[in-house]
């Protein structure tokens, strides 16, 4: 089959690689024909890690996607030949501790979609999955849809794990894919109906669109000091921010702009190993700090909400390329070009 590999630090090339196999009875072939291009991709394609996880070419990046089944093990009931499905990228062991109490997002020997030394990626022309990890979607649903279940599941699990109140005022810094699938969780889902929310961005075109959303003030922290903007606003600062960039420098914003008692939930992933805060104010406010491992238990949740017209993910669909078109796909989204909100491969 055909495969996108990543050959060495921003260099992807397209050529032959083996066809995945079944071997295990609960194991399913899909048919990849949709994969979206995110920004944990992007920092292996720049850097060549993330943090402890260093690529050793040749690799297969990408963990967002959805197909067709093409062949099941003879234990698969979930889905059927021929059915359109979402893809979970976490294999989770489920016998654990972490598994045992629910939390599959943080299982001691969990398998990732695109990860080096755990599982090859989806840029190519044919995975092989366990079934848990297989959701039928219906006939309805776009491939790119369907795709766009896994960071909104994200943004679900995100909202979920803040509880935020009703009336809380709260921040996104950062309104890429990550970002956006916060805000529309938050919006979908009424988690808050009566506070603020603020958007800061890089991209002109995606502060564009965080207006669709009622939100109180938009703004790009390059032309415009954020913390002095949204103080005018709340002068008693915000309840919660979401940090869905991996900025360091928005981190730092985020302190700032929570009130004493605040959430600040670290949703982005920096492309640094260290982070330094300002202790003290931290300690002073009292401020609690809410990491977001992936998620759990909300890819069908996001499913449902596509499906059902509750959210339209849509204009998040910015750009398409072919296999071939890869390296294209990953220099659009790592330079932030065009305006880009989501670039997908489609083999």
């Amino acid at each position: 089959m055909k495969a996108a590999v990543l050959i060495g630090i921003g260099r992807i090339e397209v050529m032959d690689v083996p066809n995945p196999e079944i071997i295990n009875d609960t194991d399913v072939l899909v048919r990849v024909k949709a994969v979206g291009v995110c920004g944990s991709d992007v920092h292996y394609y720049r850097t060549g890690r993330i943090g402890s996880l260093v690529v050793k070419s040749p690799f297969i990046m990408g963990h967002e996607m959805a197909g067709v089944v093409e062949q099941v093990g003879k234990g698969v009931t979930r889905v059927k030949t021929g059915q359109k499905v979402a893809i979970e990228p976490s294999v989770s062991c489920g016998t654990c501790d972490q598994c045992r109490i629910g939390r599959v997002n943080t299982c001691r020997n969990t398998l990732f979609l695109g990860t080096p030394e755990q599982m090859q990626g989806c840029l190519c022309e044919y995975v092989v999955m366990p079934e848990k990890c297989c959701f039928p979607v219906n006939d309805k649903t776009s491939f790119e849809q369907a795709t766009l279940s896994e960071p909104l599941s994200i943004g679900i699990y995100t909202v979920e794990r803040s509880d935020p109140p009703r009336d809380a005022n709260v921040a996104i810094l950062g309104f890429g894919p990550i970002g956006i699938s916060v805000l529309i969780a938050i919006r979908a889902t009424n988690a808050i109906d009566a506070g603020n929310i603020y958007i800061t961005d890089r991209v002109h075109e995606r502060l564009n669109y965080s207006k669709k959303f009622d939100v109180k003030w938009c703004g790009n922290p390059d032309t415009v000091n954020v913390v002095e903007k949204i103080s005018e606003f709340e002068p008693l600062l915000l309840d919660i921010v979401y940090e869905c960039s991996g900025s360091v420098d928005a981190m730092q914003q985020a302190v700032q702009l929570l009130k004493p008692g605040g959430l600040l939930v670290l949703v982005g992933i920096p492309e640094t190993d260290d982070v330094i805060f300002p202790i003290h104010e931290l300690r002073r406010k009292e401020i609690t700090i809410l990491n977001i491992r992936r998620q759990a238990h909300c890819t069908q949740k996001a499913i449902d909400l596509i499906e059902k017209k509750k959210i339209d993910v849509d204009w998040m669909i910015t750009h398409k390329f072919s296999l071939e078109e890869t390296q294209k796909a990953f220099d659009l989204v790592a330079n932030y070009k065009d305006g880009v909100i989501k670039a997908f491969v489609c083999p």
